[in-house]
């Protein structure tokens, strides 16, 4: 298989990927030139380009504003043309899969259209429930939902901000065990959090931010970054590498529209559960 992984940092997903199976055609994009990432994927030898999407954005960025840039704006999808040609000339043709491991740029739906459904994607929560968001926020979610336990979502990438099929869920990870096994005081503050959201009715991340003091607020983001460094160990870096070579390259995955088949059986909507 040609397999393109995009990258803006580490590039700890892309290691993990090839970890499992070194054996496939491997090229590594970045829109980072110079991240950590690149010094890996050099060690692995593997072929790489390196292209910013700084110059193609920075008109938009100056109309629009740096963080109000619309995903579908010519500018990026001229930024996409580019890194496709570029991938496409290097590997005489079309990548079998593209696993964005850590890219930190939005999609258009130009390379949605043109790649659909060979595209993979992870995130730090249950997109099933609707925790998105950056970084720790989708563990808050969680939290202030009341649940017991976090997961990771690989999905395949559509045309919305992590909304794709689901092909693979990690396992549980118990939110009070992890707390408890990291750094002393950690649940008694959990506790406080959970006893404010539920006397002041907040049951989302907006209304708690909103209405959280200052060192509630700081607690909920050094609980929540634990939790997503430890679901990264036990999560991403377990089912990214086991969707690509246990279930895409086996040719294990179909798809019809939105719905996921694995060995020509439906998956149900969170897709197919890691085993605890």
């Amino acid at each position: 298989m040609a397999i393109a992984c995009f990258i803006s940092g580490s590039g700890t997903n892309y290691r993990q990927i090839v970890a499992r199976d070194p054996n496939h055609n491997y090229i590594v994009f970045t829109n980072r030139p110079g991240c950590a990432g690149m010094n890996i994927a050099r060690q692995n030898k593997h072929p790489i380009i390196e292209l910013s999407h700084e110059p193609f954005l920075r008109e938009a960025r100056q109309k629009f504003g740096p963080a109000n840039i619309p995903r579908n704006c010519e500018a990026r999808v001229d930024f996409e043309r580019e890194v496709c040609r570029l991938i496409e000339e290097q590997i005489k043709g079309e990548p079998d899969l593209i696993c964005l491991a850590g890219f930190d740029q939005w999609l258009s739906d130009w390379i949605v259209n043109r790649y659909y459904p060979r595209m993979l994607n992870i995130h730090p929560g249950d997109t099933t429930k609707g925790y998105y968001g950056l970084h720790w926020i989708p563990s808050a979610k969680a939290i202030l939902a009341g649940d017991e336990a976090i997961r990771s979502t690989l999905f395949i990438v559509d045309k919305g901000e992590d909304t794709g099929p689901v092909l693979v869920q990690s396992r549980a990870l118990n939110i009070s065990e992890v707390l408890a096994q990291s750094e002393p005081g950690l649940l008694e503050e959990l506790r406080e959090i959970t006893n404010f959201a539920r006397k002041n009715g907040i049951r989302n991340f907006q209304d708690f931010k909103a209405r959280a003091n200052t060192g509630s607020f700081a607690a909920m983001e050094r609980i929540c970054k634990i939790l997503q460094d430890k679901l990264k160990v036990y999560g991403d870096w377990e089912i990214y590498p086991f969707a690509v070579h246990d279930l895409v390259a086996k040719g294990r995955v179909a798809i019809d529209g939105r719905q996921v088949y694995l060995d020509g059986k439906k998956l149900p909507r969170y897709g197919y559960r890691m085993p605890n």
